[in-house]
């Protein structure tokens, strides 16, 4: 673990200090929040792929980002949808991950259909519907190999009765997914209208395989 956390930073530090590089440490700390932020160096890779999506021409609403952190345990609010243009928090909550990806730590992660499992990586947001969940958003994995599959494999936002504390007091532990980011069912509408429409998602865990082989964090066309 501290070889992978030695590697994030020295991914984010050569981003972030490269010439022409916008200082994302300076905008983190400007962030404003009632609760807590995303770790400072997950933030930063998160907003290098999304300037990179961005500068590809691939986000409508570059204002609104969310971050998923994947790393921490599940039942630690580990979702944050945060304004860019206010610099501020908008929203931080439970987050489930894939059923096969760990029972309260997350541990595995795969793209194959039918795996159940979280997929890692970046994803812009599409448009919403109805389905069996109640209001869900259809995601774009941009990521190939690690989250391109997504569309394939139903990979949606929605809320879900088991992304609760009742559920954790109740288990043990947050439920989980077939695989999608599934949020608490009082905080799923608003948090799905708020990153609807071409918005950036990043779903983030210490991978040494993600973080060195991630097509939008190695782009230089991006």
């Amino acid at each position: 673990m501290r070889n992978l956390i030695l590697l994030l930073a020295v991914v984010c530090t050569a981003f972030t200090t490269a010439a022409g590089e916008p200082n994302f440490s300076q905008l983190y700390n400007s962030i404003n929040s009632s609760s807590t932020k995303p770790d400072q160096k997950v933030f930063e890779l998160a907003m290098l792929g999304h300037d990179k999506l961005l500068k590809a021409g691939l986000l409508k609403n570059p204002d609104i980002i969310t971050v998923i952190d994947v790393s921490l345990e599940s039942n630690k609010k580990r979702l944050w949808v945060i304004d860019l243009k206010n610099k501020e928090v908008i929203h931080n909550t439970l987050v489930a991950h894939g059923r096969n990806t760990g029972e309260h730590v997350a541990q595995s992660f795969s793209n194959q259909v039918g795996s159940y499992q979280t997929s890692l990586g970046f994803y812009v947001t599409d448009l919403t519907y109805n389905g069996k969940h109640g209001l869900s958003l259809r995601l774009d994995g941009v990521e190939e190999g690690f989250n391109d599959k997504a569309r394939e494999r139903a990979i949606v936002v929605h809320g879900a009765d088991y992304v609760s504390r009742q559920f954790i007091e109740t288990h043990g532990r947050l439920g989980r997914s077939l695989g999608c980011p599934a949020l608490p069912r009082a905080k799923s509408k608003a948090i799905i209208n708020s990153i609807s429409q071409g918005t950036c998602m990043f779903i983030y865990y210490p991978s040494k395989q993600y973080l060195e082989s991630s097509p939008v964090l190695k782009s230089t066309i991006l």
